[in-house]
């Protein structure tokens, strides 16, 4: 990488966290909502401020206008000093009065500005007649004037009224809505970011908990995470997955050192016999006879016991997708199978509903795994080997079980027959491997059950699993 590459990851910016992620959207939905409100809020108020003024004077303006309509009326009657003037003078309206030659005869408070306009109204015959003056600057102050002829060239009244008050206070009005979204904005960002401390304080420790797990390899980190929320479920979720990446990886530590074991003997065996085969010529027949028999056995013993275990490995792990089955069906295929292996008779029976969800592949190697046993221990037997697949009143949970007439298993092994590798003592001089019964346990776990095994009456063995359980 060149300089220049370096330089542009070294100034690459920081991605946000998700707590500042959180509490800075927080704070930006809130702060456009509030000036969204506040500038509405201004608007509407500074309208209707502005309209309410308008309409007051407009309405000022029109009432003296049908006063001189109505009435001959001279300035005189709006002179300060006349009774009645407060009526065309109510709050913030100033009034000046003007002579037929636009000169002031009773001035405002303060004085109003004259102009040609003005002069020429005073001397409009018509009663009535109006001129209006925008934003006009008196003083410091700006008014709207409005200017009514008296009619016959006897003058005009001026109303005025003070319009930048007005907006001083829409200003100052102004001013505190900004003060105001400010405050608000800062407070939602404060509260915020309180907020997504909060919020995010478990996944903070989920965070953690999965890179103590990435850094250091070891799956019995216990998540303290609480709370029946997304949250909470995704904590004991997390949990639960790593108690189950534990299992596994001490399930696959116990078989490749069970395996390991077992391979260790017939691989033993097979080096004693094959350093043999440099002196077979010096051997007697009968012994080399002896000798390849001993071979081919420990060959095919070999080749069972990795089989098996191939098995085994993909019991564990079988993507096969469930679907729905008959173990009926199931169980009279492998009977099928095995009558041509062995020759020896298999009978199948059923009853009540034996449907279910499963793995038809995984079902059919435990069950084909129950019959081989069976007439494993019961090769000399003239008795046929039962099936039975019971389904019970309770939907989804059937009994599968495989009867024989062998010699038996001896109270203490009957709790030990499914572990793996283990092998009665009155079984080790046959052939196998010990692992057949316990692919027949992780298939029935696989599925939701159980297996079992029992002593049948009149000798014998009742063996089998149980497949669902609600």
């Amino acid at each position: 990488m060149g300089r220049l590459g370096r330089l542009l990851v070294r100034r690459r910016p920081r991605l946000l966290s998700l707590r500042t992620t959180f509490a800075v959207s927080f704070a930006a939905v809130t702060a456009a909502v509030t000036v969204l409100v506040g500038v509405l809020s201004y608007s509407a108020a500074a309208r209707l401020v502005r309209v309410d003024q308008e309409s007051v004077f407009d309405q000022v303006v029109q009432d003296l206008r049908d006063e001189v309509r109505t009435h001959r009326m001279t300035p005189d009657d709006f002179s300060s000093s006349a009774p009645g003037h407060d009526l065309v003078r109510p709050a913030r309206t100033d009034v000046q009065v003007l002579g037929p030659d636009g000169s002031v005869v009773d001035p405002g408070r303060p004085g109003l500005p004259v102009v040609s306009g003005d002069r020429a109204i005073a001397a409009d015959s018509l009663a009535g007649t109006m001129v209006e003056h925008k934003d006009v600057d008196v003083g410091n102050d700006v008014y709207r004037i409005a200017t009514v002829a008296l009619g016959g060239g006897r003058g005009a009244v001026q109303v005025a009224q003070e319009f930048s008050d007005t907006e001083d206070l829409l200003q100052a009005l102004q001013q505190r809505t900004l003060s105001l979204m400010a405050a608000v904005v800062v407070a939602a960002g404060l509260f915020g970011w309180w907020l997504a401390r909060r919020i995010t304080r478990r996944l903070v420790i989920l965070t953690s908990a999965a890179e103590d797990v990435a850094r250091t390899r070891r799956l019995g980190i216990q998540v303290p995470v609480a709370g029946y929320d997304e949250v909470g479920r995704l904590g004991r979720a997390f949990d639960r997955m790593l108690g189950r990446l534990a299992q596994s990886e001490e399930d696959q530590r116990r078989l490749v050192q069970d395996a390991g074991h077992e391979l260790r003997t017939p691989l033993t065996s097979l080096r004693t016999n094959i350093s043999l085969l440099r002196r077979i010529d010096e051997l007697p027949p009968d012994t080399r006879d002896e000798l390849v028999a001993d071979l081919s056995q420990e060959a095919r013993e070999l080749t069972d016991l990795v089989n098996e275990l191939v098995d085994l490995a993909a019991g564990q792990s079988d993507t096969e997708p469930p679907q729905r089955v008959d173990l009926a069906d199931i169980a009279e295929d492998v009977a099928g199978l095995a009558r041509r292996r062995t020759g020896r008779e298999i009978v199948v029976r059923a009853s009540g509903d034996t449907t279910t969800d499963g793995r038809p592949g995984m079902l059919q190697r435990a069950l084909s795994n129950l019959v081989e046993n069976a007439s494993k221990f019961d090769r000399d037997g003239t008795a046929p080997i039962e099936i039975n697949v019971a389904g019970p009143a309770r939907p989804g949970a059937v009994r599968v079980e495989v009867l024989d007439r062998g010699p038996g298993i001896v109270d203490a092994d009957l709790i030990r027959v499914f572990d793996r590798f283990y092998r009665a003592a009155d079984a080790r001089s046959l052939p196998g491997s010990g692992l057949g019964l316990s692919i027949v346990r992780e298939v029935a776990l696989a599925h939701g059950g159980s297996p079992f095994a029992v002593r049948r009456e009149g000798g014998g063995t009742v063996i089998g699993f149980t497949v669902g359980g609600g």
